[in-house]
Formats: structure tokens, C-alpha cells, sequence
């Protein structure tokens, strides 16, 4: 597929719902899984868009793109999911041109997170683009826009204190946990799902509570048994989910399954049981999640655990939202100077043909002009040219001046 020519940053739009005005089991209705990202590509490309990716999270379903107008994209994405296209315009946020890019930039620094400075968006960001990029809808502009952001997370990360302390919602997880329960070495854990939260939760379960006394269970087996294998830990495959449920005290579902994985059927007179849903739709169906054995616990109630590092993190924001204005700067710098890519390629054409031109010849004879390679001097021409076009664009009078300074320059 061909990319269209993204320079007018008018036309890149993202638009999406986010914890801040809906719940998980709103968010759960909007959530796209990898065959619904590849339905709404398609259709994409059947009406002429071609640069865009989807990014959907615990925390948001966000589609950014170029397009005639941000209702455009926004069709694309409802089509897909299980609510309709009034509920997500009464929850949506609808950004253009710079505001968007700066979103884009302060998401993936974890500014616009559920728990401020949220670390793992980085990961869920690269990707939904390489998904994209894989089915040929990422071009210059989106593939150099997300070089330049995760940039900026990167040294957000390295130079601020923004992702110290509980930064994520499988941190979160352990937290409770650690909080609520005594004895968790005799306590049963058992995790549904390894995927890229499962597998963050897992590692914290072991390095912060000491315990492998953990079954992961997960619907492809390999990867149960290959992170169990990788953390001394015990695996069970998806048919022993009942019973493993049965004999657990802790449960923790991080899945992406579309409907619900852990049943009354596997909790009603099993025991008094702690179970934290980390998925987006929720993966405990309703009529389990009241039953009077049960504590269940989700993202937006992790979100709201008290966070004694929490002040210190927000004191890192002005620094962080510092970093996100250079690199937005150095990314605004790079699309104006590929917007004047083709009259820097023609100015560098005519200056080779001046170089060896008959009349130029005659013209450096009188004089005794070097005649060597030009192609050093032309590039240092070229460079101060496009200097001067980013900060004073004088046209014409830019070409002039680059004629009489490879002239110069020659005669030096």
C-alpha cells in the first residue's frame, strides 16, 4: 500500500475514550482485539485512508490518522465495537493538528495515565504501530512522530522521578495484595492470562511478595509453561481452569478474551476467594462478581489505592511536560524541513548542473577556481539553506543566495 504525503498536520486527528469519563465495563465496549484492528484497517484502506494506527488499553481506545475530518476515523472505530456511536461521542475527546501530537506525546509518558507515570503504555503503543505498520498504515510522518515519542518517554523515564514507585496496574495488583493478605506464602495465586500484563504482574508477584507458591494458566500453553519455566513457578493447562480456580485463595485475569473467563460456576460455594480482574472487558462475568465469597477488585479500584510516592511523582511533571516540548519541537523542526525536501533535491540538482556547466567552466578559468569535487561544498550549501529556510522561509531569494554561496565557496 502506498502512504499518502502526511505533512499537513491539519488533517492528523485522534479521537477515543479514556478512564477519565468512563468505567472499565464502558471501556470494555470499545475495546478492538487484534481482528477487529484488522477489520477497521481494511476498511480504512476501502475508503481512502491509508496512515493510522489504533491503540487500546486498560486505560483508553484511541485511533490516531490522518483524515478529511476526525468523524471519519471515529466511523471506523465504532464499527467495530460493541457500543454504539452515541455513546462513544457523549464520552469522546476529538483532537487536531498539534494537540494531538502533544496527547500522543504525553500518553506515552504516562501523563495521562490511570496512575501517573504508567511505564507500560510504552510497550502497548510499539505495539499497536507495529501491528499497523505490518498491514502497511504507518508512513513517514506517524513512523517518525512515534520515533520522536518514545524518545521523549525514554527520557522521561531516565531523567525524572515520574515512574518511581507504583507505576502500573500490575504494581497496583501486588500492592493489594500485599496490603490485604497475611500469610502469603500459604495462600494459592493463581494468574489467567500472560500476555504483556499477565507477564508484568507475574514477575512483580515474585519479586515483591516472596512467594511461587503461583499457577499460570494460559489459553495458549506454551507460554504458560515457558514464563512458569523462566520464574520457577507452576502451570496449568486451560481445561484445569475450574479446578484451579477452585483451590485458589488469590485469582488474578489478565486476558484479552472478549467474553468473560472466570464463571460462577467456578466460585459459588468454592471458598472465600480475592480475585483482581486486570482486563479490559472485565474477564469475571456479573452475576460472579457479587457472590458473598468473593472480593473482586478492578483496574479503576487499583487505580484509587492510596499511593504514598504519588506526590512526589506529580512534582516530576513540569519536568517531564519540559522534555515533551523539545521533542515536539525537534519533530515540528523535522516536518518542516521534509516539507522543503524537494526545493532543497532541486537547488542541489542545479548546483551540480552549474558546477559543470560550460559557462561556469569558462567563468572559474578567469579566475582560478578550484575545480575539485563539489559535492561537499554543495551539501554545506544545502545544509545552510535549509538553516535559514526553518527560521525565515524568503523563497526565491533563499536559491539566489545558495548560488552565490557555492560560488564562494568555490573560489575559497
Amino acid at each position: 500500500m502506498t502512504t499518502q504525503r502526511a505533512t499537513d498536520i491539519s488533517k492528523f486527528y485522534t479521537a477515543g475514550i479514556s478512564y477519565k469519563k468512563s468505567s472499565a465495563a464502558t471501556r470494555g465496549e470499545f475495546a478492538i482485539s487484534a481482528e477487529q484492528y484488522a477489520a477497521i484497517l481494511e476498511k480504512a484502506a476501502a475508503i481512502g485512508l491509508n496512515e493510522l494506527f489504533i491503540l487500546s488499553t486498560c486505560n483508553r481506545t484511541e485511533i490516531y490518522g490522518f483524515a478529511e475530518n476526525a468523524q471519519q476515523l471515529i466511523n471506523l472505530l465504532c464499527a467495530q465495537t460493541k457500543a454504539d456511536m452515541a455513546t462513544f461521542n457523549e464520552l469522546a475527546y476529538i483532537k487536531q493538528g498539534k494537540q494531538a501530537i502533544q496527547h500522543l506525546f504525553e500518553v506515552s509518558a504516562g501523563l495521562d495515565s490511570q496512575i501517573l507515570g504508567d511505564y507500560e503504555i510504552v510497550g502497548q503503543i510499539k505495539a499497536a504501530v507495529k501491528f499497523s505498520k505490518e498491514h502497511g498504515f504507518i508512513g513517514a510522518f506517524i513512523d517518525r512522530l512515534v520515533n520522536y515519542v518514545l524518545q521523549s518517554s525514554k527520557a522521561i523515564k531516565n531523567e525524572t522521578a515520574i515512574s518511581d514507585g507504583t507505576v502500573s496496574v500490575s504494581f497496583a495488583a501486588v500492592q493489594y495484595i500485599r496490603e490485604k493478605v497475611t500469610d502469603i506464602a500459604g495462600k494459592k495465586i493463581v494468574l489467567v492470562g500472560t500476555g504483556k500484563i499477565g507477564r508484568n504482574t507475574c514477575k512483580n508477584l515474585v519479586d515483591y511478595l516472596d512467594t511461587k507458591n503461583i499457577t499460570l494458566i494460559n489459553r495458549t500453553e506454551e507460554k504458560a509453561s515457558g514464563l512458569a519455566d523462566e520464574l520457577g513457578l507452576q502451570y496449568a493447562p486451560v481445561y484445569e481452569l475450574a479446578d484451579q480456580i477452585a483451590s485458589a485463595d488469590i485469582i488474578l485475569v489478565a486476558t484479552n478474551a472478549p467474553q468473560p473467563t472466570i464463571l460462577r460456576s467456578h466460585l459459588e460455594g468454592k471458598g472465600k476467594k480475592i480475585i483482581i480482574d486486570l482486563s479490559v472487558p472485565y474477564n469475571v462475568e456479573v452475576p460472579a462478581q457479587h457472590l458473598s465469597n468473593i472480593t473482586l477488585v478492578n483496574i479503576d479500584d487499583l487505580s484509587k489505592l492510596k499511593d504514598e510516592t504519588l506526590a512526589k511523582r506529580q512534582a516530576e511533571v513540569p519536568k517531564a511536560k519540559a522534555i515533551i516540548t523539545n521533542h515536539i519541537a525537534e519533530f515540528i523542526d523535522w516536518l518542516l524541513m521534509r516539507r522543503h525536501a524537494p526545493i532543497l533535491k532541486a537547488v542541489k540538482i542545479k548546483l551540480k548542473e552549474i558546477h559543470g556547466s560550460a559557462l561556469f567552466s569558462n567563468y572559474a578559468s578567469n579566475f582560478n577556481f578550484a575545480r575539485n569535487d563539489p559535492d561537499e561544498k554543495i551539501q554545506r550549501v544545502i545544509n545552510g539553506m535549509a538553516s535559514k529556510i526553518r527560521y525565515q522561509n524568503q523563497g526565491g531569494c533563499n536559491y539566489i543566495e545558495a548560488i552565490n554561496e557555492f560560488i564562494s565557496a568555490e573560489a575559497s
